[in-house]
């Protein structure tokens, strides 16, 4: 990204309510609090919000990249008279150009921001890169688990369906600038100073736009509905931000498009929890088959089940791991975890009644003490799928 003007007008530390040593996570985070409470489709009507939203996203553009991070706080750093630029006797042109050779360092920086690229390089506004832009997507446990491509809908700055983006009405085209002649910089005379600065007739760019489009008046963007095609994968969280490149807003002066950052939402699933990328399940469980062990089926989330061998003695509440059945992400697949609950039953019959007081009366009720509790921690063997 190119230095500007504004970097040297507006605190984007300020803007973000961030410390200027704030880290990276902290400026996203500012960032995304920020974003959410300022959107344009929780303020509809309210051009102060977008105004600040329009603010935010541009600071969170600069500041979210190390490499053009750096060159801002070197800017700043500098002022607009940085490198030594404050006096001496007669006229000066000031030609970043001049400087393109100590390094590449400040002549680069001086000259983006007063409108040159260089010894023999055209000027004008530099491109800018498109806002980001933020959705919501409220997912079922099923389709967070296993991923889908669904459509966005969402309503924010996109390319202009009428000129294209070019900002004409259709039938005609921009014209060069009769000021600056398509450079997008004149050459600007203060006192001993001669700065080349941006073009005030085509601001910048070189080109002037002589009947403007009915739909954007000019601008090339307009905020209207869109759909936008997504591919959420495989495993993603509650509360977790999925980056989009390219799918936000549109960038200003050939500038790349913003990104479209969509916060996933996910529904409960009414059996099944979660744990990092491991599925939990409670299976109930009879008295006989916890006391003397045996097979139980254990659900999976497609609907087919998986054998589970107990041991005699398996306590209520014990857990049971079954390898390699839980949540596939890019880069593991989890555990699906087992609780065991013992089922009591609420109603007996009377031959159920009477062997449950044989058994009390013999004393053959199982040792309850956390001596005879099994190691949760133990292998458990899993029989094949049935």
């Amino acid at each position: 990204m190119a230095a500007q003007r504004e970097w040297l007008e507006t605190d984007y530390y300020e803007v973000l309510g961030v410390a200027a040593d704030a880290s990276a996570k902290d400026i996203t985070k500012a960032y995304r609090k920020l974003a959410r409470e300022l959107h344009p489709d929780k303020n509809p009507g309210n051009t102060v919000a977008e105004d600040r939203f329009k603010q935010v996203s541009a600071a969170y553009a600069v500041l979210s990249d190390d490499a053009t991070r750096k060159e801002y706080d070197e800017v700043r750093r500098l002022g607009p008279m940085g490198g030594g630029f404050g006096g001496g006797q007669g006229g000066f042109h000031f030609d970043p150009g001049d400087f393109a050779g100590a390094g590449g360092g400040i002549g680069d920086l001086l000259g983006q921001m007063f409108g040159r690229a260089g010894r023999g390089g055209r000027g004008g506004v530099a491109p800018q890169r498109g806002a980001d832009v933020t959705a919501h997507l409220t997912m079922d446990f099923d389709d967070a688990v296993q991923g889908i491509t669904t459509t966005l809908y969402l309503t924010s700055d996109a390319q202009c369906s009428t000129c294209g983006g070019n900002g004409a009405r259709p039938g005609t085209s921009p014209q060069v600038c009769s000021v600056c002649h398509g450079r997008g910089v004149v050459d600007d005379n203060q006192g001993m100073f001669s700065f080349s600065s941006p073009c005030q007739r085509c601001h910048g760019k070189g080109s002037v736009v002589t009947d403007p489009c009915p739909t954007c008046q000019g601008s090339g963007i307009e905020r209207r509905p869109r759909e936008v095609k997504a591919r959420i994968p495989a495993g993603v969280r509650d509360g977790q931000t999925i980056r989009l490149p390219g799918k936000g807003s549109p960038g200003r002066n050939g500038g790349p498009a913003g990104d479209l950052l969509v916060e996933i939402g996910v529904t409960p699933h009414e059996r099944f929890g979660r744990a990092d990328d491991n599925l939990t399940v409670t299976v109930p469980v009879t008295y006989p088959q916890a006391a003397l062990g045996g097979v139980v089926d254990v659900p999976l989330l497609d609907g087919s089940h998986v054998a589970l061998r107990l041991k005699p003695g398996t306590q209520s509440g014990s857990r049971h791991r079954i390898k390699g059945r839980g949540i596939a992400t890019a880069k593991r697949t989890g555990d699906l975890i087992v609780t065991v609950a013992v089922a009591v039953p609420t109603h007996l019959t009377d031959a159920e009644r009477a062997a449950i007081e044989a058994l009390a009366r013999v004393g053959a009720a199982p040792d309850e003490s956390p001596d005879a509790a099994p190691d949760a921690g133990a292998a458990t063997t899993v029989e094949g799928e049935s």
